[in-house]
């Protein structure tokens, strides 16, 4: 499952349990939408209540990743457990992606870089 919530040009995503094929297929369509119907550019994606995640969910992110790029908005991920942020460490999706602790520390770091 997915929440939205929109702050100024910032679409936060909030995902909940695996971020498995199933919920990825939710996630992606959720975003694509969105970014095609709304003025948002950025994606901040809270990971903070998902337990797993598989490789449907790391290509959900990396497709959404680049769609954000495209749009010329960033895109970033917080929240992350322990055992979520080692998965997308050594599957090197944090190199691409910054990985922040919470939303506060990623909004404030987007208003001092515009």
């Amino acid at each position: 499952m997915v929440t939205v919530k929109i702050k100024n040009d910032n679409l936060i995503i909030k995902v909940f349990g695996e971020l498995d094929l199933v919920v990825a297929k939710e996630f992606r369509e959720t975003v694509d939408k969105i970014l095609m119907d709304k003025p948002v550019k950025n994606l901040i994606l809270d990971l903070s209540q998902v337990s797993f995640i598989d490789s449907s969910g790391l290509g959900a992110l990396l497709g959404r990743y680049k769609l954000v790029q495209q749009k010329g908005g960033k895109m970033s991920i917080f929240g992350a457990n322990p055992q979520v942020f080692r998965i997308l460490d050594l599957s090197g999706v944090r190199k691409i992606i910054p990985v922040f602790q919470t939303e506060d520390l990623e909004l404030e770091k987007r208003r001092a870089n515009q």
